[in-house]
C-alpha cells in the first residue's frame, strides 16, 4: 500500500513566483524518504502540500489508497514544520503534547500515558509546565517533534527535525525516528543537509532551485553523485568528499563505513587477521 501519491503538484506564491512544478511522488507505506535540496528549492512548501496544509495550484495528493482529504486523516498524518514555534501554541509544553490526542478524543488515561512516555523519551520532563516561547530553539524542536508523535501517526512529515538541536538531543530525535520506522511508520524528512540524509532515509528526492525533482533514488546512488549535488546547490556529504579526494572508489556514507574502509586499507589484502 502507498502512504501517499502526489501527481503533478504545482504551487506559486501570491506574487506569482513559482515554488514547485510538476511534482510526481509516490511513497510506499513504511518507507523513509528524504526531500533534499538547497535553500529556496521549495522543500518546506512541498512538505506542507503533502500534509494537506496548503492547496496546490494544480495536482492532487491521495493518502493510503483512499480519496479522503488530509483533514479527515489527522489520526494518521502528522506534520512538524520548519519553525517549531509555529506548532507550539498552547500555554505549556504539556498542553501542546496533549493537544493532538484531545482532538482525536483519545481516552484521558491513554493520552496521559502518551505524554509521560514522550516527555521521558525526548527529555522534556523538566519543561512540561513551561510556556513554549520560553524554551530554547533546540528545546522547542524536541517538543514539536514529540507533539507530532503524540497522535501516533502512520505518516510523519518532518521539516528539518534536528536543526538547532545539540549533539546529545540530536541523537535522541534520530533514535526516536528509528524506533517509529521499525514499528512501521512512514517517515518523510526535508533537509538541505546531505550529511543528515543517511541517518533518516533510504531514498532521496532531490530538488533543484526551481523546485523540480531532478533525481529520485536510493541514498547511496544520489549522495555519491557529487557533480549532481553541486549542480543543484547542495554540498555533498563530508565523508563522501574526503574519501573521493583520497582516491577511494567505494565511498562511505557513515562513520562506521568509513572505519571499515580504513581498516581494510590498513590490513591489506593478505592480512590473515582481517580475513
Amino acid at each position: 500500500m502507498n502512504a501517499l501519491d502526489a501527481r503533478d503538484l504545482a504551487f506559486a506564491y501570491p506574487d506569482a513566483t513559482t515554488a514547485l512544478e510538476g511534482i510526481d511522488l509516490t511513497i510506499e507505506a513504511g518507507e523513509r524518504v528524504a526531500i533534499l535540496g538547497p535553500n529556496g528549492a521549495g522543500k518546506s512548501t512541498l512538505l506542507s502540500l503533502l500534509a494537506g496544509l496548503r492547496d496546490p495550484a494544480s495536482g492532487e495528493v491521495r493518502y493510503f489508497g483512499t480519496d479522503e482529504p488530509a483533514d479527515e486523516l489527522r489520526d494518521r498524518i502528522a506534520h512538524c514544520p520548519q519553525t517549531p514555534a509555529d506548532y507550539l501554541f498552547n500555554a505549556t509544553v504539556r498542553e501542546d503534547l496533549e493537544y493532538g490526542p484531545a482532538q482525536l478524543e483519545i481516552d484521558r488515561r491513554e493520552a496521559d500515558e502518551r505524554v509521560d512516555a514522550l516527555a521521558a523519551e525526548f527529555d522534556l520532563d523538566g519543561l512540561l509546565e513551561k510556556p513554549p516561547f520560553r524554551l530554547s530553539g533546540g528545546e522547542q524542536r524536541r517538543a514539536a517533534v514529540a507533539a507530532a508523535l503524540a497522535v501516533e501517526p502512520d505518516l510523519l512529515l518532518l521539516d528539518e527535525p534536528v536543526a538547532d538541536v545539540d549533539a546529545d538531543h540530536r541523537a535522541t530525535i534520530l533514535d526516536a525516528l528509528d524506533r517509529r520506522h521499525e514499528a512501521g511508520t512512514t517517515i518523510v524528512v526535508s533537509t538541505p543537509d546531505a550529511d543528515l540524509v543517511p541517518q533518516v532515509a533510504d531514498r532521496v528526492v532531490l530538488l533543484d532551485r526551481e523546485g523540480s525533482v531532478v533525481r529520485d533514488g536510493p541514498v547511496r546512488a544520489v549522495l555519491t553523485d557529487g557533480d549532481l549535488l553541486r549542480d543543484v546547490g547542495v554540498s555533498p556529504p563530508q565523508l563522501v568528499e574526503i574519501f573521493r579526494q583520497a582516491g577511494f572508489d567505494e565511498l562511505p556514507l557513515s562513520v562506521a563505513e568509513a572505519v571499515g574502509r580504513l581498516r581494510e586499507l590498513r590490513a591489506g589484502p593478505d592480512d590473515p587477521g582481517e580475513q
